[in-house]
């Protein structure tokens, strides 16, 4: 069966939305024809022109990457920078390149929860959950179609709490309507008063699938012309935001801690501060940049703090309360390669993904 780059791009952000990004990145498909066929797909970490040259041999159409190689207006396109080469060498092949990027990082399946998984952290959570981003449905509808019409916003994925779904409040009364002469009423007759036994229903859902549960809602529900409120909530979402927290599944010393760091993330060079002399239980995870979520972390009672880009003066907040280990943004962010290759395969197999063998970490460490 052939496959078209939409149709790749459409599943993806099924799954991982493009309104989960931050407001300062670029993801999505950034260059290729959505309309041309899947002849393969690369996957990696950064866009680079070796990565380029690495999907032509492989006679790879898609390349997948985490980090977006466009951030900023390109105004000339005259080979006079990586970015432009790549851009042009791009289009000469006819191969696309889409990124994910920090609307990964925001779900609680995403980049974070594959470094936990690397290192063995249970009861997992979102460090700092996204606020802000949750809706509330309430609509109408005949108490006999009630239990039909709440299933189907259940299946538009409405009515998830946590660990929690089919939530919903319900409550019954009497709706009230007079149908005019030119209307084609489910219940009660053309002008005339009409009292209807009916259920409200109330369901909470994230706003990045509004559209969609909106969509099951009018289609299921009977009445021509259906009532609804949406109702903006400042309620944290559990399932969406940065970082990630979790515990061992037995104490460890600090020592065996980065030793473990060391060897499942190849990490040749961790900066970290003083160590507590204390066994550690609570780790709390992001990756790439994550000082901003230092007081997160320390409020959450996390031992250590595994991420990137650490600035030499963020170390001094840890204050004693906390080990920042920063173990490099290439070394956090490497499985995210992980991540696609499981939601591809979760829905395509008539062509082939390749994991780049490409070097793209731009930090060398000197061992003297």
């Amino acid at each position: 069966m052939d496959i078209q780059i939409k149709q790749v791009v459409d599943y993806l952000e099924s799954k991982v939305p493009l309104s989960l990004q931050e407001s300062y990145d670029n993801c999505g498909l950034l260059v290729g024809n959505n309309n041309q066929l899947v002849g393969g797909i690369l996957l990696c970490l950064d866009v680079t022109e070796d990565v380029l040259n690495e999907a032509i041999q492989l006679k790879c159409n898609l390349i997948i990457a985490h980090h977006p190689f466009i951030f900023s207006g390109i105004k000339k396109l005259t080979g006079a920078n990586s970015t432009q080469n790549i851009l042009i060498t791009a289009i000469k092949n006819d191969i696309a390149i889409y990124a994910g990027h920090t609307n990964y990082d925001n779900v609680d399946f995403g980049v974070n929860k594959i470094i936990c998984e690397k290192l063995g952290l249970q009861n997992l959570k979102i460090l700092a959950p996204q606020k802000n981003s949750l809706l509330k449905l309430q609509t109408y509808v005949p108490t006999e179609h009630a239990s039909s019409l709440r299933n189907a916003i259940f299946e538009a994925g409405a009515g998830s709490i946590g660990e929690y779904t089919n939530c919903s409040f319900n409550t019954e009364g009497t709706g009230t309507f007079k149908a005019s002469i030119e209307a084609i009423p489910f219940v009660g007759e053309k002008n005339k008063n009409h009292l209807e036994p009916e259920t409200k229903i109330e369901v909470i859902f994230p706003s990045y699938i509004q559209s969609k549960v909106i969509s099951a809602l009018i289609k299921n529900h009977p009445y021509q012309e259906v009532a609804y409120d949406i109702i903006a909530l400042q309620n944290s979402n559990p399932k969406i935001g940065a970082g990630m927290i979790g515990e061992l599944s037995n104490e460890i010393n600090e020592t065996d801690l980065l030793k473990l760091i060391s060897e499942r993330f190849n990490a040749e060079g961790i900066r970290h501060t003083n160590l507590l002399g204390k066994n550690v239980k609570k780790v709390a995870v992001c990756g790439g940049s994550g000082s901003f979520l230092l007081n997160d972390a320390i409020a959450n009672g996390a031992d250590f703090f595994i991420t990137a880009d650490f600035k030499y003066h963020q170390f001094f907040d840890a204050e004693g309360k906390i080990v920042i280990a920063d173990i490099g943004h290439f070394e956090s962010e490497q499985f995210t390669t992980e991540l696609f290759f499981s939601l591809l395969k979760e829905k395509f197999s008539t062509f082939a993904i390749h994991f780049s063998k490409t070097k793209t970490n731009p930090i060398n460490y000197f061992k003297a």
